[in-house]
């Protein structure tokens, strides 16, 4: 498969509401799309979604178009790849991290190959796991910091949600916003039967914040997204093993290298796999695997990207093993009705269907070129 043409666009999609975490606040989705082109007529679209600026990596939006147009593609086009796993390895060289400009082609590659055999991403992943993937998925909310900070606010949104049928709740918490709102959430959720969980996109200190990582250890979650900073392997693996609720791995969950460090440390045991993060799906079925061995409760997680981008987090989400919701949601939810270029939507009981065919087959090419900003 020859890489003929490749195309780079800025995607721009309005948020319906602002949505804050712990490091900042995000008002509109820009993202880079990539499409590669093979001789034959055949297209793959990818989708490479940093944030403007690093507030939840190191990598922004300016620096990974930069990456792409100047060295990335320029060294795979025109070239002919055997397998994905070639086509992966060729983006890494002499290149350290740069995770999302390379899972823009990375997932762009698959998406060209599963155009190519007429069949969807899901299928391609579960060829490569050997084993099944589900039809559905079952999703979750995230939900951000109120803009008021208003307790009340947040548990309006918790009952919006409940009627809309998600199967697990996430709020966003930092050292100043944690005490109030899990107990909200909680007095929200009573008797529903839907889990909570807390997100803290790195906020915390160990130990300086012990205090309040262990009130929250006495709320009943279902576990505790990402407390610590990245790169506090030993203070989260620590952390799994004092407190009683389980600890949730995301941005320290960068790649395969740090995946089996955490499995040879005995360390947390949920994670959440996403795919851009990570580069990838060759690298995220690396994490897969590891995370399968090592006995990991997995969900599939988001920045969130557009219906786009999000259809490499449905399909790896129909692996066996991710048995708590993925935070996939309605693209409703994000951006308003009518309004992403691949409209994701979500049954009355949670669950989002797994796409059949290629991405090519599910855009809608009127509001692709509404959003493009080239």
């Amino acid at each position: 498969m020859r890489i003929a043409r490749i195309d780079l666009h800025h995607l721009v999609l309005p948020l319906a509401e602002p949505f804050a975490i712990s490091g900042g606040v995000m008002r509109e989705r820009r993202s880079l799309i990539v499409a590669l082109h093979d001789d034959e007529g055949h297209t793959g679209w990818g989708e490479s979604p940093p944030f403007e600026l690093p507030f939840y990596s190191e990598e922004t939006l300016a620096g990974a178009e930069h990456l792409l147009r100047e060295v990335l593609i320029p060294r795979v086009r025109g070239r002919e790849f055997p397998s994905v796993e070639a086509f992966d390895a060729a983006l890494r060289v002499g290149v350290r991290g740069n995770h999302f400009a390379r899972s823009g082609l990375e997932t762009a590659y698959w998406d060209l190959e599963a155009h190519r055999r007429g069949i969807g991403l899901s299928t391609l992943l579960a060829e490569r796991a050997g084993a099944p993937a589900a039809a559905m998925i079952q999703c979750g909310v995230a939900l951000g910091i109120p803009a008021d900070r208003s307790p009340s606010s947040l548990a309006r949104s918790i009952e919006s949600a409940l009627r809309e049928g998600y199967r697990r709740v996430k709020i966003k918490v930092a050292p100043g916003w944690d005490d109030v709102p899990v107990e909200a959430a909680t007095d929200a959720l009573k008797g529903t039967g839907i889990p909570l969980t807390v997100d803290a996109n790195g906020a915390y200190e160990w130990p300086i914040h012990q205090a309040n990582l262990h009130r929250m250890d006495q709320a009943g979650l279902l576990y505790i997204e990402q407390p610590l900073a990245p790169d506090e392997l030993l203070a989260h693996t620590e952390l799994s093993q004092t407190l009683k609720t389980p600890i949730c791995v995301d941005e320290t969950l960068r790649d395969a290298r740090a995946a089996q460090e955490i499995a040879a440390l005995d360390g947390p045991k949920v994670w959440n796999l996403k795919v851009h993060r990570m580069g990838g799906l060759t690298e995220a079925l690396r994490v897969y695997s590891i995370g399968r061995s090592f006995g990991a409760r997995l969900w599939a997680g988001t920045m969130p990207e557009s219906g786009l981008g999000s259809q490499a987090a449905i399909a790896l989400a129909a692996l066996p093993g991710f048995v708590y919701p993925s935070d996939v949601e309605p693209s409703a939810r994000w951006y308003g009705a009518g309004r992403d270029v691949i409209e994701l939507t979500m049954s009355p009981a949670g669950r989002m269907a797994v796409p059949a065919t290629s991405i090519a087959n599910l855009l809608d090419r009127e509001r692709l070129a509404a959003a493009l900003r080239d």
